[in-house]
């Protein structure tokens, strides 16, 4: 299953008041995460309703190249300039069944 393409939606909720942080942050990851092996689309969404909240949708050709990208430094320095500003972060690995 490891060489099965692999399907992300990553849900991330920033403390209103620090939403500029997490948006910006969030914002930092995408041209890098772009450019890595195996990403096939790497799309960041904010809620119309709740501006607080953040979807990632992404695909990889792979599970081992996308959890080659969770190992990135700059996945690391997101958590670190982001600690304590996202009130919650649910991350599903999915797979397209239809």
């Amino acid at each position: 299953m490891s060489n099965q393409k692999l399907t992300i939606v990553a849900k991330i909720v920033a403390k209103e008041e620090k939403r500029e942080l997490v948006q910006s942050e969030l914002l930092k990851l995408i041209p890098i995460t772009r450019a890595e092996e195996g990403c096939l689309n790497y799309d960041l969404h904010q809620d119309n309703e709740n501006p607080n909240l953040f979807l990632f949708y992404e695909n990889w050709e792979s599970r081992d190249l996308w959890q080659k990208h969770m190992q990135n430094d700059h996945l690391a320095q997101y958590l670190e300039a982001t600690e304590g500003a996202v009130e919650e972060f649910v991350l599903n690995e999915m797979t397209i069944i239809g």
